[in-house]
């Protein structure tokens, strides 16, 4: 396969009537076993002994940290984030102090001080801190780790939110990496998610990005939210391609009302049926890919120079709690409110309200409601659903000796249950592997669901459509 057929096959082989027939419910699989499986029998002290795991390993996986800052001064009604909204900016400063004491309580089951390859600020709103306490959060970060030459620093930002200054202390601060949530410039799309950002603002910050010397540039855009249609949404991507940024995440809103009570405030008659949406992703898939976006796999696009289109290029491509990625497999430590880390075998997620993650850190705990204890079953299931997910090819003679297990009769059912996609052209499905064909990279969640052991156990989980 080609770079050019990588960047062009989904859009021409792909019909409508076959993403109709396989669309369904299922998890985006940013971790395995999804995060709906955690549960309250990790506590602290299995997030600590997984810590200590980790400082005595003579061997360790490059280490990420991911920060929440959950405050946003307005709600935007689509939203599904865990976030706390306010015009109170006084709430930040004790905030940043009690990541300070979460900071403190991680860092002492560390022994060495650690070299960090990726940082990211996602919310809620990381633009809400003032300069001082972006200087302040950063300046706690350095106490403690340091950061390789090469490291990654993101942030997600609100463009109403950010001025010149703000993106040029950013820089500063070491950051090289923007996200806009910018989701769709229709004036009645935004206003019907209480979202009002023109497009001149976020050129403006676009510009100024680009002026502070950020190296990549990722747009937010959702389709399916109220008032859209295949027209407005072609008029947006005329203005987001007009901008140009570096990488695009389209994503398919998710309405559970019942679930995000922000969403409650969107009239249900004002969303687009199954069939507009249908209609709206494909066109935004053709047009992305005749401007040049690379197809980074689910909703993911990049430009052919940035670093992820690259890493998709030669399969290096990963994929964690943020999405796709460019770097291997880390560990990953997460600090603030709901925030979800990695450590070795194990998952860990903090506690979601901020009285009870105060609470907690005042009693000197770690703020820990619930995590995961990897079985070896759950590893070997992680790496087949992981590549897939990233378009990488499943070799059952080297997953077999990695795993000690003879792979075509431990998944005998799964391999069974797949057939369906190989039969469709969707995969590739042969004696020695499984790899994903051009025209099934749209499918792969589907096609790494038939691997998940806990789909059939019940969960109060409620999953977006795979398309």
């Amino acid at each position: 396969m080609t770079k050019h057929e990588l960047a062009v096959t989904p859009a021409i082989e792909i019909s409508e009537e076959l993403i109709r027939r396989f669309d369904s419910l299922g998890p985006r699989y940013t971790s395995y076993p999804t995060a709906d499986r955690f549960n309250s029998e990790f506590d602290a002290n299995s997030y600590i002994r997984y810590l200590k795991q980790r400082s005595d390993a003579k061997e360790k996986p490059p280490l990420s940290l991911y920060i929440h800052i959950p405050f946003c001064a307005s709600l935007c009604y689509y939203c599904a984030c865990n976030k706390v909204i306010t015009k109170d900016h006084g709430r930040s400063a004790k905030y940043l102090e009690y990541l300070e004491k979460e900071l403190n309580l991680v860092v002492s089951h560390l022994q060495d001080k650690e070299v960090v390859s990726q940082l990211h600020l996602g919310g809620g709103t990381p633009t809400f801190l003032s300069h001082a306490e972006l200087r302040q959060l950063m300046a706690m970060l350095h106490a403690h780790f340091d950061f390789s030459d090469d490291a990654e620093i993101s942030i997600e930002i609100d463009p109403r939110t950010v001025t010149t200054e703000t993106l040029q202390l950013l820089a500063e601060l070491g950051f090289n990496r923007t996200s806009l949530g910018v989701q769709d410039f229709d004036a009645e799309v935004q206003k019907a998610v209480h979202r009002i950002q023109p497009f001149e603002m976020v050129e403006r910050t676009i510009t100024d990005s680009r002026d502070a010397g950020f190296q990549s540039i990722n747009f937010d855009l959702i389709y399916g939210l109220p008032k859209q249609n295949l027209e407005s949404f072609s008029k947006t991507l005329d203005l987001v391609i007009a901008l140009s940024p570096d990488r695009i995440a389209l994503y398919n809103y998710a309405h559970l009302p019942t679930r995000f009570k922000p969403q409650r405030r969107i009239a249900e008659s004002d969303l687009p049926s199954a069939e507009q949406r249908l209609q709206i992703f494909m066109m935004s898939l053709r047009r992305l890919l005749d401007e040049g976006y690379i197809y980074i796999g689910l909703d993911h696009f990049a430009k052919p120079d940035d670093s992820l289109a690259k890493a998709t290029l030669d399969k290096s491509i990963h994929r964690n709690f943020q999405g796709y990625t460019t770097r291997a497999d880390c560990d990953l430590i997460a600090l603030g409110l709901s925030a979800i880390g990695k450590i070795g075998n194990s998952y860990v997620q903090n506690l979601r309200t901020l009285d009870e993650y105060y609470g907690c850190l005042d009693k000197g705990n770690l703020p820990v409601e619930k995590g995961f204890d990897l079985s070896s079953d759950d590893l070997l299931r992680r790496q087949v659903i992981m590549d897939l997910m990233c378009s990488k090819a499943i070799d059952f003679a080297q997953i077999g000796q990695q795993y000690d297990i003879r792979f075509k009769e431990y998944f005998a059912k799964e391999l069974d249950q797949i057939q369906i996609y190989a039969d469709e052209g969707l995969i590739v499905l042969n004696d020695e592997g499984v790899s994903i064909a051009p025209k099934g990279r749209l499918f792969v969640r589907a096609v790494g669901m038939a691997f998940d052991q806990y789909l059939s156990r019940q969960t109060l989980a409620k999953y977006s459509r795979l398309i």
